[in-house]
């Protein structure tokens, strides 16, 4: 794995089956670890941006409507 890949995985709020996702600011950001030219961007519960095949959208999309709970900010802060 890359630098920048590790990098990206690093700072991921969720990694599924090789995709990780990351949320800035409701702007989700999809990558494909195990191939990082396939990328994707989900805003506003829909795939706005794209170069992976319609298959790996779905795909993605049903990892990212199935877990996105696991992707929000937290009601408290942790004292």
């Amino acid at each position: 794995m890359g630098a920048d890949v590790r990098e990206i995985a690093d700072k991921a709020n969720m990694i599924i089956n090789g995709y990780a996702f990351t949320n800035e600011n409701g702007w989700v950001r999809v990558l494909n670890l195990n191939c990082p030219n396939h990328a994707a961007v989900i805003y506003n519960e829909k795939i706005v941006e794209t170069n992976m095949d319609d298959i790996e959208n779905a795909i993605i999309f049903g990892y990212y409507e199935d877990n996105r709970k696991f992707m929000e900010e937290p009601d408290a802060e942790v004292l």
